[in-house]
């Protein structure tokens, strides 16, 4: 017997082998996904009877390329399947298929999957939302709380860009080595975005949540692979690889958020944080700095912090100020901000993130973050309706009970 749970997440883990392969066996986006949908239905029909199987992609590949050829062979309207030879080549059993997966097959099905995902003709913020959602698998209110919009609206983005993919006939080619390094960046911020998904996660979600971390990992060094001397995939690698090396110390045993400072950091991941830190130093050799390497090297210099009091938050200070010229963001001015309450106090904080309200009225980081600072300047009142609001905006449990662990300090101190 397999649970709910665990089969959801084989099929995750699983999803960009099997969508990557199908597209490649029908050369159509849609039907590859139809297909992968389709056996994922089988599979949660088949498993909880009688298992997993060994391979779980192998066996989404092989029912969904079957169920696939059925169903266009239903459909005059559609166009042609490949020639009888490309459809017949893989053996009707899943251990060839498995083994294929392991070889140049797999590589290229998922850079294929990734680079039609990232179509130059689609704007950059409509490729990152497509491959988050037929790459990943990701759902829409996933993505759309990513991108801080609206699910009607991440819906409808990701809706154009499929139709404008299907329109412009490239579905199935791959890109060039000039197209590849176009289209990289994009690439890459969808992985990272993976990695968000699965980093910010509720306790609750447990191994799927794990998977996605694990699932940009991989990608972020299939692509190091494919662009070995690029220092942005460099940094973004050695960014997740940083941030997840903390990952085990993030929840406490009731589901809640220990920040950074808090951190036992005897859990961190050291061979994570060992290659991270290795990633980072060679990318700035290269002396081309970027954003992923600029966070990346925010990231090191806590990781190299012994304890919480070690860290040069006069460094990571400037670093995000290096990072808010290169990439402007009222985000990123907030990341800055914590730093400079660090260095040089919470009115100084206060007085950079205060411009910002109204661009970071819907997100729950802006108003913690404001609360904390009015109530180390004890302004209690205004801190309170800072937490109000940043309960209000909470994505999981764990956000809201952080939120409250102020507020009873705040309540502590005015009693």
């Amino acid at each position: 017997m397999t649970d709910a749970r665990a089969i959801e997440t084989l099929m995750s883990a699983a999803r960009p082998q099997a969508v990557g392969a199908l597209l490649r066996y029908f050369r159509d986006l849609d039907r590859a996904e139809e297909a992968f949908q389709e056996a994922c239905l089988r599979a949660l029909k088949n498993w909880p009877k009688n298992g997993a199987p060994r391979d779980p992609a192998a066996w989404l590949i092989f029912v969904g390329r079957n169920v696939g050829i059925d169903a266009v062979r239903r459909d005059k309207r559609l166009v042609a399947l490949p020639d009888e030879p490309a459809l017949s080549d893989l053996d009707d059993v899943e251990t060839p298929l498995a083994e294929r997966l392991d070889g140049a097959d797999y590589r290229d099905d998922i850079l294929r999957l990734l680079f039609v995902c990232s179509d130059p003709s689609l704007p950059a913020e409509h490729q990152v939302a497509l491959a988050l959602r037929i790459v990943s698998g990701l759902t829409v209110p996933q993505i759309a709380r990513a991108f801080l919009v609206s699910e009607a609206a991440m819906e409808q983005r990701i809706t154009r860009a499929k139709a404008k993919i299907a329109a412009s006939g490239r579905q199935f080619e791959t890109p060039d080595a000039i197209a590849r390094s176009s289209r990289v960046g994009a690439v890459a911020a969808m992985i990272y975005l993976v990695f968000n998904e699965g980093y910010s996660s509720r306790p609750e979600a447990g191994q799927a949540a794990t998977v996605l971390c694990e699932e940009a990992i991989r990608l972020g060094r299939l692509l190091l692979r494919i662009f070995p001397t690029e220092p942005e995939i460099m940094g973004l690698l050695a960014l997740i690889l940083l941030q997840n090396s903390r990952i085990a110390a993030r929840i406490d045993a009731a589901g809640e958020i220990i920040l950074l400072d808090d951190q036992d950091r005897t859990r961190w991941n050291a061979k994570m944080i060992g290659e991270g830190l290795a990633l980072v130093d060679k990318a700035f050799r290269h002396r081309q700095p970027g954003s992923y390497q600029i966070q990346a090297a925010i990231a090191a210099l806590h990781a190299r912090a012994k304890t919480a009091a070690e860290t040069d938050w006069t460094e990571i200070e400037l670093l995000y100020r290096m990072l808010e010229r290169i990439e402007p963001s009222p985000v990123v001015t907030l990341n800055r901000a914590v730093a400079v309450a660090k260095v040089q106090g919470a009115q100084a904080a206060l007085d950079l993130i205060e411009p910002l309200g109204d661009r970071l009225s819907g997100y729950f980081n802006y108003h913690g973050l404001r609360g904390g600072l009015l109530l180390e300047l004890e302004r209690c009142r205004e801190a309170r309706e800072a937490f109000d609001r940043a309960i209000a905006l909470a994505r999981n449990p764990a956000e809201a009970a952080h939120i409250r662990r102020h507020l009873d300090r705040m309540q502590a101190k005015t009693h």
